[in-house]
């Protein structure tokens, strides 16, 4: 069985619901902030993600299968016109200062698109837990998802194991897979989200996860923020840039939080954060 979750670091000074949200991280491992934006900007995320999406399944490489009728794509921060939004967040800046240290980093910008017949995804993390956390209990690094859609329990909702960011069992496939015996567990725990949009979630992408069936007719795009703590490494997986204009053009404060190549000119992005169990389709 998994430990005992440590206490949750961050300021004693952090206010109340900031304070919730870390401990939810440690104890769950996923939180959230409801109505964070409005609907209406969900939407205009949700026309730069179809609009990046198109684009990117009509070249090799840019979209990366995660299951059957399931894809990631990788973005650059210049085509999301509400990345300066949702950076500088109030909830987003508090709760990643809290839980990664006044030093984060955004190294992640994507988005997943379980389309029309996607199935249930194996059991999941997203990555091997690194030694930071196996050893001292410390989280490096938190997912920030936020939906394009109002999720309907036909569309496949996104399901989560609480507690399980502290699981370190040596038989996961890929450090990452739960072994096949253990599986009935995580399932019951599971948990299903249907946020709604305008939500912000936060989680541990080491919590153990699954995208479920979508039996709908409707896509149920989910937007993805990967933030790390300085050192977690998590940046050598994802090729987001910005122009060098587009980088002059930020806030002094969300400038310092991007540590990504700066380019005269953004060339498309060819996905390499492929997760082997995920691209097979196995289920």
């Amino acid at each position: 069985m998994p430990e005992a979750a440590p206490a949750a670091p961050g300021p004693a000074t952090a206010a109340p619901d900031i304070a919730t949200a870390v401990r939810d991280l440690y104890t769950a491992g996923i939180t959230a902030r409801r109505g964070a934006f409005t609907s209406e900007w969900a939407d205009a995320m949700r026309e730069d993600i179809e609009a990046a999406f198109a684009e990117a399944r009509g070249r090799e490489g840019g979209a990366v299968g995660r299951g059957p009728h399931r894809y990631y794509v990788e973005i650059h921060p210049e085509q999301l016109r509400g990345f300066v939004d949702l950076v500088d967040h109030p909830w987003v800046r508090a709760v990643s200062e809290a839980v990664l240290g006044a030093d984060y980093r955004v190294v992640e910008l994507g988005f997943d698109v379980p389309l029309a017949g996607a199935v249930d995804q194996p059991w999941h993390r997203d990555f091997p837990m690194p030694p930071e956390t196996r050893h001292h209990r410390r989280l490096t690094s938190l997912a920030f998802n936020l939906t394009a859609v109002d999720t309907r329990e036909d569309m496949g909702p996104f399901e989560i194991a609480p507690g399980t960011q502290w699981d370190d069992d040596a038989r996961f496939d890929h450090a990452m897979f739960p072994p096949s015996d253990a599986r009935a567990r995580y399932t019951g725990l599971a948990e299903r989200k249907y946020p709604r949009r305008g939500d912000i979630s936060a989680r541990s992408a080491l919590t153990v996860h699954r995208g479920t069936a979508n039996r709908s007719a409707d896509p149920r795009p989910v937007l993805v923020l990967g933030v790390d703590a300085p050192g977690a490494g998590n940046d050598a997986q994802h090729d987001m840039a910005v122009t060098r204009a587009y980088r002059d053009s930020l806030p002094g404060r969300v400038r310092a939080r991007l540590h990504c190549p700066v380019v005269e000119e953004l060339t498309p992005i060819v996905q390499k954060h492929t997760i082997e169990g995920l691209v097979m389709g196995e289920a």
